[in-house]
């Protein structure tokens, strides 16, 4: 949304006003004015006609101009009702130099995760991809997964749902499963997902052109459309406006994303892996040991055995303990 059409809605929510005095105030034609009340009205949002002026009635339930407004991020958002992938055209706009961009879809046809796994993504979720340009060095990229986690729980959160951050990338509503089996070292379920973060990056050895940070949220769909072990907004506290869902998160990651302390002190707070017993695959071999704490990079720190390890990047599963039953 242009800066103009962005103040004719902030005016017209203040009103009622008139084409005229948003004219003289906005330095544009009375034409003009017309023409941004039209285009706003043809994106859904009701302008009505009324004795003193133009006056806001409602908002779009959903879509770019919808969240923008009102949005106190610093985020232009570009709205498609379907994409192959939101990362996909993330991407694109990076190579275009573009930057703080909220890539933002109804469903998704050809997603992915970690590993290159593709799903498609119902409508009623949110899809989202951002462009950014962060003058950080390429380890420290990592952290801005671990601010959108943060994002995304807290704005589940503030929907009524119990979320928490299991390592790396996913938001889950923890469940109690010590139950299923009595084997101790047993993969635990933990449990539902109900968020993923995916992240890519482009750049050199000491500095990063872009990245893009992807994230699928289950809010408004049934647990029955999406697969594996997975739960939704809707299943755990009813349907929310997706507009102020996505808000919440935009709003949120940007108050993050310069400051890595509060990043680290939110996500440690929020974290459902650390003080657990995991089972970490990586390249080398698995790794066995209690979660204590991540690094000012967001790797994993692993109590084993033989010591500490720290783990950059791998699948975690929690596991129950020896002998509980």
């Amino acid at each position: 949304m242009n800066e103009t059409r962005r103040a004719v809605l902030d005016a017209l929510a203040a009103g009622p006003v008139t084409g005229p005095e948003l004219a003289e105030r906005l330095d544009v034609s009375r034409a003009a004015v017309w023409k941004h009340v039209e285009a706003l009205r043809a994106a859904g949002f009701d302008v009505e006609s009324v004795a003193d002026g133009y006056s806001l009635a409602g908002v779009p339930e959903f879509g770019g101009p919808a969240v923008e407004f009102g949005l106190d991020a610093s985020f232009s958002v570009e709205y498609h009702d379907a994409l192959p992938s939101t990362n996909d055209r993330a991407r694109e706009l990076a190579a275009t130099g573009e930057r703080d961009v909220a890539v933002l879809a109804d469903r998704q046809t050809g997603g992915r995760g970690r590993r290159g796994r593709e799903w498609s993504s119902p409508s009623g979720g949110v899809w989202m991809s951002l462009v950014l340009r962060p003058n950080v060095p390429p380890a420290r990229a990592s952290l801005l997964t671990l601010a959108a986690a943060v994002a995304v729980t807290d704005a589940a959160r503030e929907a009524g749902v119990d979320a928490a951050i299991k390592w790396p990338n996913d938001v889950i509503v923890p469940r109690d499963d010590s139950a299923e089996s009595s084997q101790g070292d047993t993969p635990s379920r933990g449990g539902d997902k109900l968020a993923g973060v995916l992240t890519e990056m482009e750049g050199e050895a000491s500095e990063v052109s872009w990245v893009v940070v992807g994230m699928g949220v289950n809010v408004n769909v049934d647990p029955s459309d999406l697969a594996g072990e997975s739960t939704s907004v809707r299943a755990e506290a009813g349907d929310v406006e997706r507009r102020v869902f996505v808000q919440r998160v935009l709003e949120r990651f940007d108050a993050l994303r310069d400051d890595p302390d509060a990043t680290l002190d939110a996500w440690r707070g929020h974290a459902a892996t650390l003080g657990e017993r995991v089972r970490v695959e990586t390249q080398h071999g698995d790794l066995v040991g209690t979660a204590v704490d991540v690094t000012a990079h967001g790797a994993l720190v692993l109590d084993t055995d033989d010591g500490e390890e720290v783990v950059h990047t791998g699948e975690c599963q929690h596991l129950r303990p020896v002998g509980d039953h």
